[in-house]
């Protein structure tokens, strides 16, 4: 094929394993769960008047269809892009490829597209959901193919994005968050240097198609977007041919470049650095060996260059993303508002700060493990004196350590916040208290990934995926009750159903390997209390947010770290190795 044998192995095998369809059905059950609870949430004790109604439903459920979908193939196009060439550096077997006879142009469109391949699956099966809501009405034939090229475009521009990225840089936690950070600030970059040409400039226009967000929301309301037109349409020819244009171009500069990355400088400086003769050995000068601590495991991570030797650049783009979304959202002077009517400017500059903050620290907890594995040298401190707690606390304390300015960003756009006034003393406590349990929350569940699931790809995906399905359904959470706010006191009973999807997603997840009472209960509570947390905040409650928070999220978080902490996880790890 075109793409060469690692397109056509993906395309083979994909088919065959249960969870291509598992994916596929459950995507679309989530979808209908959505609508239900939508439905529900609108019409429920209302009896419909007239097809406005339904076309004004279908126009509302369409709008939440299409940018969750646009999200989530976005995200899933990085971490699936980022994951598979990353899997092959740590396993060593990147280089037996480039021994091969592949040809750079299929290395990198052979594993882009077999990346890609889950994803385009997932837009297809949407196609029949979005065709359905053309029924109710409020929705074209031309909006929905144009929704789906956009989603198509924009996946295939960010695995592009994160195919170069993992070719590039050798370590899997870089890999990811430089690919997660670049594609946040190429959006924010779009949309400020659009703002600065204008709205009526050639330029401000090619910027703005590449903003995948702002063409779809042009498709979804083209009367707001071209208020002067007669007859406006629909379209999104532009941003669909300019983010294919970006992805293509990403990807062939990857082509160019693919054998210069790799192998990675640090083999050649390896072998030229080892001496070739016995008399060359004996002429080795041997420095002192570094003191290593009582801990050595939190030596490891703090101590050594374990992630790479590039980490700055890292903390340098998240610094200057932090304060871009700062200026743009919570810069003194700026126009006060609500953002769904529930959550202020600065309130937003915060949020986002913080979920990218708790995907960083996912990510580093997730690939402190998977490292380890596919190099080979966990199965070494497994059979070490290291004590359970020793390993799973050094580790803990790494991933705290390596993203502590991830952690202090967000603590310090709330000091901010306190200084100016816009949050009382009692509120900021409140907020400190929830973001620190999610902190902790999502670098223990990082680990547990990582300590669950053997094959890297397979930890990395369930752990980032995790946290992403929660936020997204916290999203989604959060419209549907603002839609029925009318009438919050009735709704509750349709929200049941999609906090019970949640509850055996979190449920599937949190016991892979090692189910327990504790876990189950905390798969159970967890979205049920979540939910609780967001009514709470919608009816402006404080304390009642930062409590259900707390006890959720920490239970789970202790839920995961007793079994790692434990005798019995260790002992299983040994006992595999003696076999």
């Amino acid at each position: 094929m075109l793409a060469g044998p690692l397109f056509s192995r993906e395309a083979l095998t994909a088919p065959r394993q249960p969870k291509h369809f598992l994916m596929r059905a459950g995507y679309i059950a989530a979808l209908i769960v959505i609508m239900y609870t939508a439905g529900q949430a609108t019409f429920e004790r209302r009896i419909i008047q007239d097809v406005g109604d339904l076309s004004r439903f279908g126009e509302f459920v369409t709008g939440i269809f299409a940018f969750v979908q646009l999200i989530l193939v976005t995200a899933a196009a990085i971490l699936f892009s980022a994951g598979s060439v990353a899997q092959e550096k740590d396993r060593g077997t990147l280089i037996l490829l480039l021994m091969t006879d592949l040809r750079d142009f299929e290395l990198v469109y052979g594993k882009l597209l077999a990346s890609l391949l889950i994803v385009v699956t997932l837009i297809g099966v949407s196609v029949p959901v979005f065709a359905f809501l053309m029924v109710l009405g409020g929705l074209t034939l031309q909006q929905v193919l144009w929704i789906e090229a956009i989603s198509l475009s924009a996946a295939f521009a960010a695995g592009a994005w994160a195919i170069l990225v993992a070719y590039w840089r050798e370590k899997t936690f870089q890999t990811l968050a430089i690919s997660v950070l670049g594609a946040v600030m190429f959006i924010a970059v779009v949309e400020g240097l659009a703002a600065l040409a204008g709205p009526q400039s050639g330029l401000g226009t090619v910027l703005r198609w590449l903003d995948p967000f702002r063409a779809l929301s042009v498709v979804l309301d083209p009367l707001a977007a071209y208020p002067t037109d007669r007859h406006p349409t629909a379209q999104a020819l532009g941003p669909t041919l300019a983010m294919t244009g970006v992805g293509l171009l990403l990807s062939l500069w990857t082509v160019f470049r693919v054998r210069v990355w790799n192998p990675s400088r640090n083999i050649f400086i390896a072998a030229a650095e080892t001496p070739a003769t016995a008399d060359e050995q004996l002429k080795t000068v041997v420095r002192p060996p570094r003191r290593i601590w009582e801990t050595p495991i939190l030596w490891r991570e703090i101590c050594t260059r374990a992630y790479g030797r590039k980490m700055i650049l890292i903390k340098v783009a998240y610094a200057l993303l932090a304060a871009a979304i700062w200026w743009a959202f919570a810069r003194p002077g700026l126009e006060e508002g609500l953002i769904l009517g529930v959550i202020s400017y600065t309130g937003f500059a915060f949020v986002a700060v913080a979920l990218i903050s708790l995907l960083l620290v996912n990510a580093q907890a997730v690939t402190s493990l998977t490292n380890e594995r596919d190099a080979q040298t966990l199965e070494l401190l497994l059979v070490t004196e290291i004590s359970a707690k020793e390993f799973i606390f050094g580790k803990l304390g790494g991933v705290l350590y390596n993203t502590k300015e991830a952690i202090l960003v967000p603590c310090l756009f709330l000091a901010i916040s306190l200084l100016q006034g816009g949050l009382t003393l009692e509120n900021a406590i409140y907020v400190f208290v929830g973001f620190a349990t999610l902190v902790l929350f999502v670098a223990m569940l990082g680990l547990h990934a990582g300590l669950s699931f053997h094959r890297s790809r397979t930890a990395i995906a369930n752990s980032l995926g995790t946290v992403f399905f929660l936020f997204i359904g916290i999203f989604v959470c959060m419209m549907l009750i603002v839609e029925a706010r009318s009438s919050f006191g009735l709704q509750l009973t349709p929200f049941l159903i999609f906090i019970l999807g949640g509850s055996l997603g979190l449920w599937a997840s949190l016991t892979h390997k090692s189910p327990s009472p504790a876990l189950t209960l905390a798969a159970a509570v967890l979205p049920f209390l979540t939910f609780y947390a967001i009514a709470s905040f919608v009816l402006d409650s404080t304390l009642g947010v930062a409590a259900c928070v707390f006890f959720a999220y920490g239970f789970a978080t202790f839920a995961m770290l007793v079994p790692a902490i434990s005798e019995f996880t260790i002992t299983i790890g040994r006992a595999r190795v003696e076999r």
